[in-house]
């Protein structure tokens, strides 16, 4: 375990992950995600409402109750209780930070006019790299924490000024298309104009070539990366443990599929969510300055993401009735 430098040690869990602990994580993220893509989702279809809503069901009940996992597993260490609250802290944090996600990803398919059959094949592989990326990503977090407390003070005024960018320009969609990114890709990717079922490669004459699919997955790594680069630092605010942290953004992110199939055509009608987002990257950023001196507890972050995540959507059904309203028209 990695701690905080200074006097707050005590306030970040304390724990020994067990020598079973990181392949059993492993296992069991490989194994869920093949049991997706080769039971569920074998075969390109459109994914209708209700089943992206129980597959949304299923995901998040797999979050939580990793939390329960995480309990279990460092019931017998003086800071097991508070390894619990870390992590599902840092999914929450995750989960939210993560819807910006979806409605980028519902930005890119609309804009390369990918059909919806074979938009989860395309989202599939973008979280298996999203994954790879975000556990290097902790790992390197943690070691430079570790070696330098006081990056913690970067990284706190980075997502403060991240949280005023977005709630400054949140309205402001840049397009995922880059003509930069894509010239470079096709320069280096011989790329066909034509789609192949939901295939990322195609042979023409005999020769192999790159599906625009391969193009859209591109950018979508590439997105997730930005992405990333806010919301790592953020659930590190609430723990230093590899573990616990990789724990919270796996179950997070995989998730985010059937979360965008559900979200993605209603996504503004939730016009609350990108203030909510901001003032979320604001507080975590306020409490990464402030965690050499002081760590505010972890159940106080905990009710703080619930409370401002539920407001948000609350305030965004009732907005959303109000304006559709047969009563209230278009006001």
């Amino acid at each position: 375990m990695l701690l905080a430098a200074g006097s707050n040690r005590s306030n970040f869990a304390d724990v020994i992950v067990p020598d079973w602990g990181w392949p059993a994580l492993i296992a069991t993220i490989v194994v869920l995600l093949l049991v997706d893509i080769l039971v569920f989702h074998r075969r390109a279809h459109v994914i209708k409402l209700k089943e992206a809503a129980i597959e949304s069901i299923v995901w998040i009940s797999f979050g939580i109750g990793f939390m329960f996992v995480v309990w279990w597993m460092f019931r017998g260490q003086a800071d097991g209780h508070k390894a619990g609250i870390e992590y599902i802290s840092g999914y929450l944090i995750e989960k939210s930070l993560s819807i910006d996600n979806v409605f980028v990803w519902a930005m890119i398919f609309t804009h390369f006019q990918v059909p919806r059959q074979f938009q989860h094949r395309v989202l599939f592989w973008g979280i298996f790299g999203a994954l790879v990326m975000r556990f290097i990503f902790i790992f390197l977090g943690v070691a430079i924490i570790e070696r330098f407390d006081y990056i913690l003070i970067f990284f706190g005024l980075f997502l403060i000024y991240t949280g005023y960018g977005v709630l400054r320009h949140g309205d402001d969609d840049t397009n995922p298309s880059d003509t930069k990114t894509m010239k470079l890709f096709h320069k280096f990717v011989p790329t066909t104009d034509e789609l192949d079922g939901q295939k990322l490669f195609t042979r023409v004459n005999g020769k192999r070539f790159a599906t625009p699919l391969l193009a859209v997955l591109v950018i979508i790594e590439i997105s997730d990366l930005i992405f990333a680069v806010d919301s790592v630092p953020a659930v590190l605010a609430v723990s230093h443990e590899q573990f616990i942290v990789f724990g919270a953004n796996a179950f997070a992110i995989m998730g985010l599929r059937a979360l965008y199939f559900l979200f993605a055509d209603i996504k503004d009608r939730f016009r609350y969510l990108k203030p909510a987002i901001s003032v979320l990257l604001m507080y975590v950023g306020a409490k990464m300055l402030v965690a050499h001196w002081y760590h505010l507890p972890t159940l106080i972050s905990l009710g703080f993401i619930l409370t401002v995540m539920t407001v948000a959507i609350v305030a965004s059904v009732i907005h959303d009735r109000k304006h559709y309203s047969p009563q209230g028209g278009n006001s």
